[in-house]
């Protein structure tokens, strides 16, 4: 019997880090052929620059008129990067996704994501900022996850800063090695959880990125993605590193990290509830909708 996998996502499920002729080949399709003994079929509806409500708008409804078994729902990383970020608003979109998919009987595969701050290494008034934002992204995704019994990878956790070798020359995306490691890391998770899986993802040659390779990619792509991020997030992220140097200067940092974890503790309560509030209306409105812009390339 033949598998239907299915891939939701941005950069990151799309496979950017990983080039072959023709494009990007990434975790997911490293992991697919592995899903099963049987034959699997595989889409990867993933794409640069997605947004959760990009996912929920465009992806979701491709993704359950396959009605796969098996669906890849990571995605948060580039909601964290922009200005108007709002936990709610992502926590309620991928509410939508856990439900939708369980509802048809997908069985989810979810990941948290690694800090780009920490990636990149920030300054600390500017990743601190960054880190809340995706650890509140990440929680609402381990609430999920647990709540409708997703096979959860703990990417976050993988040594992206020890190794570098596992990320790509713009720090943010995995290399080749780096999308091996995610795709052997489901398929343990997934034999260990029962599933009738096939043989683990192979070990393809990974060259690790030459030397000088970041600042090629600096020069040729990097400059590209910090200028349009200078019209998005960096007004909002340099107002939020005053905040945070004026209190690391005054001790008093940990409020804010305390205020940030009462409001993802707030958000997770509401979204997890056995009573929920009406369905969330997803469809895109004329006046609101925000288009997606070139991706971040960003984790996740």
């Amino acid at each position: 019997m033949t598998v239907r996998f299915a891939a939701l996502g941005d950069s990151l499920t799309e496979g950017v880090g990983d080039p072959v002729p023709g494009g990007w080949r990434g975790w997911a399709a490293l992991l697919a052929p592995s899903l099963s003994p049987d034959p699997v079929d595989f889409r990867n509806l993933a794409n640069s620059g997605a947004l959760s409500r990009d996912l929920l708008v465009s992806q979701l409804p491709a993704a359950l008129a396959l009605r796969p078994q098996y669906a890849a729902v990571v995605v948060g990383g580039n909601d964290t990067l922009r200005a108007s970020f709002d936990l709610n608003l992502t926590a309620r979109h991928l509410t939508v996704f856990f439900a939708s998919l369980t509802a048809v009987g997908t069985v989810p595969l979810t990941a948290c994501l690694p800090d780009p701050g920490r990636l990149l290494g920030l300054p600390a008034p500017l990743a601190r900022p960054l880190a809340r934002r995706m650890r509140g992204v990440n929680a609402v995704v381990h609430a999920l996850s647990e709540q409708h019994h997703a096979v959860h990878l703990h990417l976050a956790d993988l040594p992206w800063t020890d190794r570098r070798a596992l990320l790509s020359v713009d720090r943010l995306h995995p290399s080749a090695a780096g999308h091996q490691l995610i795709a052997r890391g489901f398929h343990t998770l997934l034999a260990e959880a029962g599933h009738p899986v096939g043989p683990p993802p192979a070990e393809l040659p990974a060259p690790a990125p030459a030397p000088g390779a970041n600042l090629w990619w600096m020069a040729t792509q990097g400059t590209r993605w910090l200028a349009a991020r200078s019209t998005d997030l960096l007004p909002g992220l340099l107002a939020l590193a005053a905040i945070e140097a004026r209190h690391l200067l005054r001790g008093s940092a940990r409020r804010l990290d305390h205020a940030e974890d009462r409001t993802t503790a707030a958000v997770i309560a509401r979204i997890t509830a056995p009573d929920p509030t009406p369905p969330f209306d997803h469809r895109p409105a004329a006046s609101t909708a925000e288009p997606s812009t070139a991706d971040t390339p960003a984790p996740g």
